[in-house]
């Protein structure tokens, strides 16, 4: 309902989640993800700078894990052994994002959430390090699905979705939810 629908496949939603941020909701996402994910044996929690990381820390909280972020751009302070992919961004275009390699070690069961997932490239782009890292994807949660095809590209390269908001089409402005 506080949602700004842009044009027909942007929904603005900073008043909540980008700019600023509802911090009882995102505790209520927390305990939602928590509750999807539990008995799966999450070691940690993977995200992407910046918005993810408002939806991963209370998941984090609720799960007693840490929870590491991919950086868009390099830092001064990463050092050269860093995990890295390129992906398509539906708002950026294109954008690098790495890690490094030793806050990501191998076995670990990790769990990707983001706060959109459009065509699902970022997710596949986080997913993409956790494997170079030596570890194991147990599922994807996202925030507010926006574009249906993003959920099948996951689905297809084997991945569990859980989205919390899935929308099916924007119409006069309004949000037209999925059942």
């Amino acid at each position: 309902s506080e949602g700004l629908v842009l044009n027909d496949a942007i929904l603005k939603v900073d008043s909540f989640l980008n700019h600023q941020i509802d911090p009882e909701l995102m505790m209520e996402i927390g305990k939602e993800f928590h509750r999807r994910f539990s008995g799966c044996g999450i070691t940690k929690i993977f995200t992407i700078e910046s918005s993810g990381i408002a939806c991963a820390l209370p998941a984090g909280l609720c799960m007693h894990v840490p929870v590491v972020f991919a950086r868009k751009q390099k830092s001064a302070l990463m050092s050269s052994e860093a995990y890295s992919t390129k992906v398509y961004s539906f708002t950026k275009k294109v954008t690098v994002i790495d890690r490094a390699q030793k806050i990501l070690p191998a076995g670990e069961k990790i769990l990707i959430i983001d706060d959109f997932l459009a065509n699902g490239e970022a997710a596949l782009g986080l997913a993409n390090i956790v494997q170079q890292a030596g570890s194991e994807v147990v599922g994807i949660g996202i925030v507010i699905e926006n574009i249906p095809a993003g959920r099948q590209r996951l689905i297809d390269a084997g991945f569990r979705v859980e989205s919390l908001a899935r929308v099916q089409a924007f119409k006069d402005g309004k949000v037209i939810f999925a059942e």
